[in-house]
């Protein structure tokens, strides 16, 4: 119970099969996300987040010991599974919202990740250029599931993003997001911004597995992109 409002445990499993020495062997990690319904949107896990970890865990050889920043971190389910799959991750969320901080400090307990030794957690607003940009030291990957659900923040976005991969030359932005309206588009800040973006497919997700992204998915459509300099 936090602030009245029941937390209630979502447990995601995620599993493949593997090919070892002529054997099949079946490779499994499950991550348990705290969610409280009846509070703030970012407590919640919108389907955006697992299609991204599905995508991050299928891809899991390619992350081991990388440097990963996850902004938006809400209840940072794709940022935990890199961190269980062994990548040096660090969770973020808006310093104007500290209960949201200290959700994802819960997240990462629930799934035995220790602040500042498995996993880092800071204050990073979009937008908002203070000197924990720097103090990120060097970024492989950024990670977001479900950012772009409010135009009047995607320059905000799209502007930490390129500062950040100016820093880092060479790395990626994936990200995940859920079309709410054809009007909504990236492409001019992306084009300002000089940033390219590619577009991953999501359908064979979880075919390995015999699990169906659809039916995660449910109605909704669900984009994965890439974006770099």
């Amino acid at each position: 119970m936090t602030d009245g409002v029941a937390e209630q445990l979502k447990r995601f499993v995620f599993t493949s099969k593997v090919n070892i020495k002529g054997e099949t062997k079946e490779e499994k990690l499950e991550v348990v996300i705290p969610e409280l319904l009846q509070a703030s949107y970012s407590f919640y896990t919108w389907p955006s987040a697992p299609v991204l970890a599905w995508f991050l865990w299928e891809n899991r050889a390619a992350i081991i010991n990388k440097n990963i920043l996850e902004i938006g971190s809400g209840t940072a389910l794709p940022g935990i599974l890199a961190a269980k799959c062994g990548a040096n991750v660090t969770l973020s969320d808006s310093v104007t919202l500290p209960k949201s901080l200290a959700h994802i400090q819960r997240s990462c307990v629930l799934n035995n990740l220790k602040l500042d030794e498995n996993i880092r957690l800071i204050g990073l607003t979009w937008g908002l250029f203070l000197n924990n940009f720097e103090s990120l030291g060097p970024i492989d990957y950024i990670l977001g599931s479900d950012c772009f659900y409010d135009p009047t923040i995607f320059e905000d976005i799209l502007v930490s993003v390129a500062y950040v991969l100016d820093l880092n030359p060479g790395a990626k932005f994936l990200c995940t997001y859920q079309e709410r309206s054809s009007d909504w588009t990236i492409e001019p800040l992306l084009d300002k911004w000089q940033l390219k973006c590619q577009v991953h497919s999501i359908a064979d997700l979880g075919a390995n597995a015999g699990f169906d992204i659809h039916k995660l998915i449910g109605d909704h459509c669900i984009q994965l992109i890439e974006i770099c300099r």
